[in-house]
C-alpha cells in the first residue's frame, strides 16, 4: 500500500472532509411505512445530503458523505441499539485523550447530554433517538480518521508534505457496519493507531508524564553558579528532588545533602543525554533551561510527536534509511530494527533541511559538486566579488553551456548576479570537497541528499544545523557498505580502492530503498528512555495550535467538494 494523501481520504471517506454531496446518492421522500425514528433520521439524512451540512445542538457533523451512504443501506434503521456497543465507542472516545487527542472533537459532551435526556423521558422523542444515533456514527467515523490520518493536516502546514497514504481496501460504510455487528468499535478503532512500539511507548510516557503533572509536576531550580561534583550548593536538594521526579535519579540518592556527589553527577548526564545535551554532568545555563521547562510543556511535546507519528508509522517497510531532522542522526531500519545509526549535520534554520519521503536508487563515489543556485546567490558570487581566488582555492571550475571550461582570470565578476550568471561552477572530486567522497542519491524536487564533508569537526557540536538543506552524515563509508549489501564487489578494501583514484563513479543499489526525512522532537530509545529533542526549526507550535484547536468546519473546505 502506497503512503497516504489527506486529499484522497477527503474524496473517498470524508469524516474531516467537508462539503456538499449533491448527486451522490439518490434519496426517496419518506416513506408511511417508516416508523417515527426512522423518519427523524431520514429527514436528517435528507438535510445533510441537500445542504452538505447539519448541526444537532452544538455538534457539527462531519462525515458528510458516509453517513448517508451508511444510513440509506440500512434503509434508514438506527445503527447504536445495543447499549454495551455504545458505551465500547464512549470509552474509546475518552481513551482518545491517552493518544494526546481530545475527546471533545468526538461529541462527548453533546452524546452525554443527549444520553441524560433520553434516559430521563419515560418516552424519548424519536429526533433525540435519531440525534444520538448519528452523532456516535459520526463519532466514530471522526475518531477513526484521526487515528489513521491525524487530527493536523500535515499538507496545510508544509507544502513540501508528500507522505500520502490512502485507505487501501478499506470501505468505511462496512468498518462501521462490522464493528457495530461485533459490539467492538473499542477494538476496531485501536487496530487503526498505529502499531508500532515508538507510538505504544510514547503513549505510555504521555501517561507517565500527566501522572507528574497531577502530582504537581516539578519545581524550578533558581539561577545560580554552574553546578558541579564536589560543590556544595543549597540548590542542590532540589536538584535531586527535580532529578528523581524523572527518574534519572534514584529514590534512594534524594537526601538533603548539599553535596554534588558522583551519583548525582551521574544523574544530570543521564538528563542530559535524555536532552540531547552535552553529558558533562554539570548544571550550566542550558541544561538548567532543559530541567526547568514546566512539565505541561513537556506533555504537549509528547502530543505533538504522537501526532506526527500518526502521520507516517502506518504501513511502513520492512527496510528503510530515516532522517530525524531535529534530532540529527540517521539511522537504517531493517526488519523492524536499527541496524546502523550515525550521527548528521542538517540544514541552518534560514536553509530548512525539508520533511518529505522518496526512494534511494544509487550512489556516487568522489562526486563532482555542481553548485546550486541559493548558495551561487548567497554564498559563491559575494565570496568571489570579496576574493578573486576563492574558487581555485576550493578547486571550483567556471563550466559554460558546452561543457567547457572558462578561464576565470578573463571574467569580470562585479557584472554578475544570480539571474544573469551564464555558468556553472563545479567543484572537482578531491578532499575539499563539499560532498566529501560519496553521496547518496534519492531523487526530489529539493535537489536534497545525503553526502561525506570535510567539515568534520562540527559532529562534536550538540546542535548541528550547519548545511545549506542536504544532509552530511558522519560514518558515509560504513552506510555505503551496509547499503550496496555485496562483501565481494564492494567490500572495504575495494571502496577505499575506488576512492583513492579519485574517479567519479556511480554504484546502483540492488533495489531502491525507501528514505524518509523526518522531524521527531520527543522519542522513545530501546530502553524506553523518553528523550527531548529541541526544536531547532520551530515546527512544534503550528502543530500544537491545530492539536488543541476545537474541530470545526471549515468554508473553505464545504466549498472544496
Amino acid at each position: 500500500m502506497r503512503m497516504p494523501s489527506f486529499t484522497i481520504w477527503k474524496q473517498r471517506m470524508i469524516p474531516l472532509a467537508l462539503g456538499g454531496a449533491i448527486g451522490l446518492l439518490t434519496f426517496t421522500s419518506a416513506s408511511a411505512q417508516e416508523d417515527p425514528v426512522q423518519a427523524a433520521l431520514h429527514a436528517r439524512i435528507e438535510q445533510l445530503r441537500t445542504t452538505g451540512r447539519l448541526s444537532i445542538g452544538d455538534a457539527n457533523i462531519a462525515a458528510v458523505r458516509v453517513l448517508p451512504e451508511f444510513y440509506q443501506q440500512r434503509t434508514f434503521h438506527r445503527a447504536w441499539t445495543n447499549p454495551a456497543t455504545v458505551n465500547d465507542l464512549l470509552r474509546a472516545i475518552d481513551d482518545s485523550e491517552m493518544d494526546g487527542l481530545m475527546p471533545q472533537d468526538y461529541h462527548r459532551e453533546s452524546l452525554h447530554h443527549l444520553q441524560r435526556q433520553i434516559g430521563a423521558a419515560p418516552s424519548p422523542p424519536p429526533q433525540q433517538l435519531a440525534d444520538l444515533d448519528l452523532l456516535l456514527t459520526d463519532a466514530f467515523l471522526r475518531l477513526g480518521y484521526h487515528m489513521l490520518f491525524g487530527k493536523v493536516d500535515p499538507e496545510r502546514l508544509d507544502p513540501n508534505w508528500n507522505l500520502a497514504r490512502d485507505l487501501g481496501n478499506l470501505d468505511p460504510v462496512l468498518a462501521i457496519q462490522d464493528a457495530i455487528d461485533s459490539s467492538a468499535p473499542y477494538q476496531f478503532l485501536a487496530s487503526l493507531k498505529p502499531q508500532t512500539r515508538y507510538y505504544t511507548t510514547l503513549k505510555e510516557t504521555l501517561v507517565r508524564y500527566r501522572s507528574i503533572a497531577s502530582s504537581g509536576g516539578w519545581q524550578a531550580i533558581p539561577e545560580g553558579a554552574t553546578l558541579r561534583q564536589g560543590m556544595t550548593d543549597a540548590r542542590i536538594p532540589m536538584l535531586r528532588q527535580r532529578l528523581a521526579v524523572t527518574g534519572d535519579l534514584p529514590e534512594v540518592a534524594v537526601t538533603s545533602s548539599t553535596l554534588f556527589d558522583e551519583p548525582l553527577a551521574e544523574a544530570v548526564s543521564r538528563f542530559q543525554r535524555r536532552h540531547h545535551l552535552a553529558a558533562d554532568g554539570a548544571v550550566g545555563t542550558g541544561t538548567l533551561t532543559a530541567l526547568n521547562v514546566p512539565v505541561e510543556a513537556r506533555i504537549d511535546q509528547i502530543r505533538v510527536n504522537l501526532e506526527r507519528g500518526r502521520w507516517v508509522l502506518h504501513d511502513l517497510e520492512d527496510a528503510f534509511l530515516i532522517v530525524n531532522i531535529a534530532g540529527f542522526f540517521v539511522a537504517y531500519v531493517k526488519d523492524r530494527a536499527v541496524v546502523w545509526q550515525s550521527r548528521v549535520q542538517v540544514g541552518k534554520p534560514y536553509r530548512k533541511t525539508p520533511i518529505f519521503k522518496s526512494e534511494m536508487k544509487y550512489l556516487v563515489f568522489n562526486p563532482t559538486w555542481t553548485v546550486p543556485p541559493t548558495i551561487l546567490a548567497q554564498d559563491m558570487l559575494p565570496a568571489v566579488k570579496r576574493n578573486p581566488t576563492y574558487l581555485q582555492d576550493k578547486n571550483i571550475h567556471v563550466i559554460d553551456a558546452n561543457g567547457k571550461a572558462v578561464d576565470q582570470s578573463t571574467l569580470n565578476w562585479s557584472q554578475y548576479t544570480a539571474r544573469n550568471f551564464p555558468y556553472t561552477l563545479r567543484q572537482e572530486p578531491g578532499a575539499n570537497n563539499a560532498l566529501g567522497v560519496v553521496k547518496f542519491i534519492f531523487p526530489n524536487k529539493h535537489l536534497v541528499f545525503l553526502h561525506d564533508t570535510p567539515s568534520k569537526s562540527l559532529f562534536e557540536k550538540e546542535t548541528r544545523t550547519f548545511s545549506s538543506g542536504c544532509i552530511r552524515v558522519e560514518n558515509p563509508l560504513a552506510l555505503a557498505e551496509l547499503l550496496l549489501d555485496d562483501s565481494a564487489t564492494w567490500n572495504q578494501a575495494r571502496i577505499a580502492e575506488v576512492i583513492n583514484s579519485q574517479e567519479t563513479k556511480t554504484v546502483y543499489l540492488r533495489q531502491p530503498l525507501p528514505v524518509l526525512l523526518l522531524y521527531w522532537t520527543a522519542m522513545v530509545d530501546t530502553d524506553d528512555q523518553v528523550h527531548f529533542i529541541p526544536d531547532v526549526y520551530d515546527r512544534d507550535a503550528a502543530i500544537l495550535e491545530d492539536l488543541n484547536a476545537a474541530f470545526r468546519l471549515r468554508q473553505r473546505d464545504v466549498e472544496r467538494q
